[in-house]
């Protein structure tokens, strides 16, 4: 009995079997972006018309996933990855600097990339949500990566004397959600503010939260 037909590994106009795949995949990617991101969404786009976006066919769609909900799965945990990527660099770039200019320095960067293309904040906020228990339970595995994020600033804050110490787990969680709803909701129109207003407004409930009334930081100690 003949046994299946494999993939080719060689090298055809420059590339390898591997940087073709990525580049379909890409493509795809991309295609929902617009789609799933913009219009129609997600549950009005069909495999079709994925397809046609990309410049793909229907047959290359499944050599690379198995369902449109794959593709907005995988969408999603690259939205995410770039906000992740962004709020790291801010944070790289003020080390060094007192809690207030370091939070500040992290949601501007934060917020720039997920509110600088609104696609990427309807994927996130709206077009993720209610499609099935799968993508739940990776949409709650994500943002609980991103209450780890905070969690670690906040112990790092208490290591220096800038925050008083507790477990934030739970305050990091309610925070979360207020990012997330301020952004989407500033992104839609509804919140009359710029960007700079917002990034402050989360920058000032932040440090309420990592300073409650009534604690005073521990002096810091002096720099090498």
């Amino acid at each position: 009995m003949a046994g299946r037909l494999r993939q080719p590994t060689g090298r055809y106009g420059g590339r390898t079997a591997e940087e073709r795949q990525a580049e379909r995949r890409r493509r795809f990617l991309d295609a929902a972006l617009q789609l799933f991101g913009d219009s129609p969404g997600f549950r009005s786009t069909t495999v079709a018309a994925l397809s046609e976006a990309a410049g793909l066919s229907t047959r290359q769609f499944y050599e690379e996933f198995r369902t449109l909900e794959d593709v907005l799965a995988a969408l999603h945990l690259q939205v995410n990855d770039w906000a992740e990527e962004a709020a790291l660099a801010g944070l790289a770039e003020a080390q060094g600097l007192p809690l207030p200019e370091r939070a500040t320095a992290i949601f501007r960067a934060y917020a720039a990339n997920v509110t600088g293309d609104p696609r990427r904040i309807r994927i996130t906020f709206v077009e993720i949500i209610g499609v099935s228990a799968r993508l739940e339970e990776q949409r709650l595995a994500r943002r609980a990566r991103w209450v780890d994020f905070i969690c670690a600033a906040a112990a790092e804050a208490v290591e220096h004397g800038e925050a008083a110490p507790r477990d934030y787990r739970i305050a990091a969680t309610a925070f979360i959600g207020s990012v997330n709803g301020l952004l989407h909701d500033w992104s839609a129109g509804w919140v009359d503010a710029t960007l700079d207003q917002v990034v402050e407004e989360l920058v000032r409930q932040l440090l309420g939260i990592l300073r409650p009334a009534g604690w005073h930081p521990d002096d810091l100690p002096a720099p090498p």
